[in-house]
């Protein structure tokens, strides 16, 4: 197995346990037998636990920031674009969710200067989700809410979804999330 595929191994098997057991009660030797390594030669792949914690957060980070910035810039009308930001959180939950476990759960453990970087990207992307549901409030085609309860209202509606992702498919989960939101917002 190549290093590069070691690496992949190692964060796949470091993102189960941190959803599983919480970061702070993961242990090396934890991930190193998770992965079947003796805890010395883990180091030859990576640094530190919390190298593999701000790689899981920060790759996580990433993916919801290209979204974004692809759907900010649409032409789209507000509602349009919450409903390509439902659809685009349902998504990387379904596709890698024991990461997003440790990317919603455990980013609080990062330490500097990742957690003021993580801190920052998640702070850009509340404020272009924020900007679109004030444009929708203003142009009318959302209800008079205040925006900011509105925006943490859909975002903490999305943090179960890497469950449901096992349960129920992908287009399933959006239907049913979309209807409920976006009824409840709409005018």
């Amino acid at each position: 197995m190549s290093k590069t595929s070691k690496r992949e191994t190692i964060l796949i098997a470091a993102a189960k346990l941190f959803r599983d057991r919480g970061y702070q009660a993961t242990s090396m030797r934890d991930l190193a037998e998770a992965v079947d390594l003796k805890a010395s030669s883990l180091y030859n792949h990576i640094g530190s636990k919390e190298e593999i914690l701000k790689e899981i957060c920060m790759l996580n980070a990433e993916k919801f920031s290209e979204g974004m910035t692809l759907i900010y810039n649409l032409d789209d009308a507000p509602l349009q674009k919450i409903e390509r930001l439902i659809k685009l959180h349902i998504e990387i939950a379904s596709t890698d969710y024991t990461s997003v476990t440790s990317f919603n759960d455990e980013w609080r453990h990062l330490g500097e200067p990742a957690l003021s970087d993580f801190k920052e990207k998640r702070r850009q992307y509340e404020s272009q989700f924020l900007q679109i549901i004030t444009a929708g409030v203003s142009d009318g085609t959302l209800q008079t809410v205040d925006p900011s309860i509105c925006l943490h209202t859909i975002l903490s509606s999305m943090q179960w979804v890497y469950h449901a992702t096992t349960v129920w498919d992908v287009e399933h989960i959006f239907k049913v999330i979309n209807s409920l939101l976006i009824k409840g917002i709409s005018k």
